[in-house]
Parts: C-alpha cells; structure tokens; sequence
C-alpha cells in the first residue's frame, strides 16, 4: 500500500500513537508518507498529490478530521480517521476501537463507506469562512463549552468538557430564527446544534434514528433556561442504549432539513466539531451527500449496508 498521514502534532494529549501506528502497519513493499503540522501549516496544503495514495490517514481530532475530510470531499479518495484527539466523537460514532491494532485491522480489511459532510458558513473578520464538518456544527451553550474546555484539555483529557459544562450551568438564553429549507422557525433556547452524526459526549444520541447517509442534517433547539433542565432529557439520550428510546422531553425539540440558516438574539459563539474561533452567528449549513469515503469495521459495514436495504 501508499499510505499518506496527515499527522496534527498539537491534537489531544499528543501521546505519539500515530507512530506506533505507523511501525504496527508496516509491511514489506509498504511506502508511508507522514506530514506534520502543528497548527501553522493548513491540512490543505499537506494533501497536495494525495491522489497519488491507496488512502490518506486523518490523525488528530475531529476538527482535523474534519478538515481533511472536506479537502478530500467528492474525490472517492478512502480516509481512515485516526483518533488522536480529545474527544473523538467521530470515531466514536463509527463504533470505531481506538487501539492501533485493531484499527490496522480495519485499513487491512478494506471495508469503506461514502457518508454525508456538513458545509458550515459564517463570518470570520468580515469575511465569509467556508468549513467542512463531520459530527456537528453549533450556536450558543456547546460553543461555549468548547471555548472554556481548551484550557482544560491538557490536564483532564475528555473530561474537560463535562467540567467546562459544570462551569457554565446558566447559559446564555436567546431567540433563535431558524431557516430549514422553505421554512422558518421562530424558537427560544440556550443552543442550536447543527447535526451530521448524533452521538455526543460519553456516546449519547441526541435523536433517535441518526443516519450520516441519508443527504440530511438533524437540527436539535435545547430550549431548556438552564442546563439543570436538560438533565432529564440527556437521561432519556443516554437509555436509547438499552434500546427503550424514550421521549427527550421537551426540553430538545428535533428537526431535519438539507440548509439551514440560525439568526440569534443575542448573538452566540458557533463551532464546528470542536473548532470555535470566537465567531458568532449568523451562520448557515448544507449538507453534502455521500460526499466522504471512510474506512469502517465489518460489524459497523454490515449494520449500515444492511439499513440501506429497509
């Protein structure tokens, strides 16, 4: 095999696991290119001649991911990711193991997939910012999550974000104008959260039937005052994995739509799978259909190919 590794030096607790990968995977007549970044070179640019390779590995965390994801976009190139971040939600979502044997195992197999990307648009000093996202974009309370988690990440890992929620449990309330498609909403909340997969922190769903191939996005309103309100309805996210699936109360309320544009008053602080540059709405978001091609496990294979098939 051509390998190509896009390797984000500064991503999680940056413990070198891309390079155990590297000696694990290797075999006679192998070639593997690693590039590195820290931050200052854009993964845009390390992908130069990518087409060159039998697949390129993500290594870093979802927004890196995410990045490499949208550069490769509608090019049928095959993309492991590799989970070297924080949180890790993509992997996550693809019930992928983070051990890099058994991710070996995976690339070795062959299996692949083409799933949506989210298209996510905003302002960034008075001038528009075009950006791919994997797991979800947002306004408001998980933007501010992620802000005040940065800090956090070095010291408690992915845990950071539950303390940085536990700092915040008031925040910002606002009034939302939402565009799905044709139609206009006019709702309350605390955030808005622009989804291509659905699982969130400690595998929780925020809806209960969640396709990252079904050309749509999933738009959850968390219209609770506080975050002691939304206690109930993340109690009711985290029993869909005994497979109750019970109501998420009203404190989320649950659309779908291809475009979607959020106004908010006040403005609130948006991010993009993890990345939050302390811009602020308005923003919008398209959906790119099958757009990516990613590695998947067999059992992970056979439970998607087998939906498309309902």
């Amino acid at each position: 095999m051509k390998v190509l590794i896009i390797n984000n030096l500064m991503s999680g607790l940056r413990d070198g696991s891309i390079f155990d990968f590297m000696r694990k995977l290797a075999q006679d007549g192998d070639e593997i290119t690693i590039r590195n970044t820290d931050g200052t070179t854009l993964v845009e640019a390390l992908l130069d001649e990518a087409y060159q390779y039998d697949l390129v590995v993500a290594s870093g965390g979802d927004g890196t991911i995410a990045s490499i994801c949208y550069a490769l976009r509608s090019t049928g190139i095959p993309i492991l990711a590799f989970p070297a971040g924080t949180g890790n939600l993509l992997t996550q979502n693809l019930n992928q193991q983070e051990e890099p044997y058994a991710i070996i195992g995976t690339l070795r197999e062959g299996l692949t997939l083409d799933f949506d990307i989210g298209e996510v648009s905003y302002f960034f000093n008075d001038e528009k910012v075009t950006r791919g996202f994997m797991v979800m974009s947002g306004a408001g309370y998980d933007a501010q999550i992620i802000q005040t988690s940065e800090r956090l990440k070095d010291s408690f890992g992915s845990a950071a974000y539950a303390f940085a929620a536990l700092g915040n449990p008031n925040p910002q309330h606002a009034h939302f104008t939402i565009y799905l498609d044709d139609e206009k909403i006019e709702i309350d909340g605390i955030a808005v959260l622009i989804m291509n997969f659905a699982r969130i922190y400690s595998d929780i769903p925020i809806s209960h039937e969640n396709d990252a191939r079904d050309g749509l996005l999933e738009i959850a309103v968390l219209k609770s005052h506080n975050a002691v309100e939304l206690l109930p309805a993340f109690i009711s996210a985290f029993l869909d994995r005994s497979g109750k699936f019970p109501s998420r109360t009203d404190a989320v309320e649950n659309f779908k739509a291809k475009h979607v544009r959020i106004e908010s008053d006040p403005p609130l602080f948006i991010q993009h799978d993890g990345e939050a540059r302390g811009c602020t709405t308005p923003l919008e978001a398209s959906v790119l259909p099958r757009a990516v091609r990613l590695y998947v496990n067999r059992r992970e294979y056979e439970r998607l190919t087998e939906r498309d098939f309902l």
